[in-house]
């Protein structure tokens, strides 16, 4: 199984006419992922190398059926565009746009919570979701996933998300579903969220969890594990030489005095019984040792 989609999803991109839309909507569509229809204001009745374009994601929804959808428009639209998806009807959202103000990822995010309880968001600021075979939306490249499990990744950062699939594809290792939730202060899914999904899970039997530096939601998802989670999760901590004070990439990689530094997340995770890495590539080797050990 996967976790939030499959070769069943029906995947709408908003922006798809746009330059970013139209190349990852492309790969995404070619990856084998559904995507039955773009959305672009003014644009309807155009189609992008086949895939019909519509004005609205209402209209986008009556005529293909689709329940995801994967938003790459600039930070000054992004907002709405994810309020219009998650009105038409959409469960799924996935937003990789980066730079959008904190308010307006406040503001959505409490809009949908409170008036579309069936609606997830993915991101925004994330490279998306895979489950490798089955559904690819956002920007992670196809070829370095592998099918079949049976690991489960969650990571805040893009870059280790990639690194990951690659390294366990490359020992032989498949993936059940990537999650790559984005590195903003406010996400719209959290570690928690895809821990639970991912126990939940049959298909699944481990975890490999990437976080960083600032907030608390490692030491949020270090609690959940402790009281909740029954498979084994590995993970690595990007930022054990970062300055306080400093933000290091993603808007919310931030220590704030003696809050949200790696050894803080580290240290929650190891009481909680997480194998926790020392780098990336290590994390990778634990995850093979403890697959083959099963």
């Amino acid at each position: 199984m996967a976790i939030f989609v499959d070769e069943n999803t029906k995947v709408i991109v908003q922006g798809l006419t746009g330059s970013q839309g139209k190349f990852h909507g492309l790969r995404n569509r070619d990856y084998g992922t559904k995507v039955v229809a773009g959305v672009t204001p003014g644009k309807g009745g155009f189609d992008v190398e086949g895939i019909p374009v519509f004005d609205t994601v209402e209209e986008a929804v009556v005529a293909t059926g689709a329940t995801a959808s994967f938003v790459a428009v600039p930070p000054r639209f992004a907002s709405a565009a994810v309020l219009e998806a998650a009105a038409a009807g959409i469960t799924f959202i996935v937003c990789i746009t980066e730079f959008i103000p904190a308010r307006d990822e406040a503001m959505f995010y409490n809009i949908i919570k409170r008036d579309f309880g069936g609606t997830r968001v993915l991101g925004p600021n994330c490279p998306g979701i895979i489950s490798p075979g089955r559904c690819n939306i956002g920007i992670t490249s196809g070829d370095i996933a592998m099918p079949g499990g049976p690991v489960g990744i969650v990571s805040r950062s893009g870059t280790l998300t990639y690194q990951a699939l690659y390294e366990l594809s490359q020992k032989g290792v498949g993936q059940t579903t990537c999650v790559g939730i984005g590195g903003d202060p406010v996400p719209g899914t959290n570690f928690i969220d895809c821990l639970a999904a991912f126990e939940a899970d049959p298909e699944t039997k481990a975890i490999l969890m990437i976080g960083e530096i600032g907030g608390s939601e490692e030491e949020k998802a270090a609690e959940f594990i402790r009281d909740n989670m029954t498979k084994p999760v590995v993970s690595y901590i990007a930022g054990v030489t970062a300055p306080p004070g400093r933000k290091m990439g993603h808007a919310g990689a931030i220590i704030s005095g003696s809050q949200g530094s790696a050894k803080a997340k580290m240290e929650a995770l190891r009481d909680a019984g997480v194998t926790v890495a020392q780098n990336p590539t290590e994390a990778g080797e634990l995850m093979v040792d403890l697959i083959h050990s099963m």
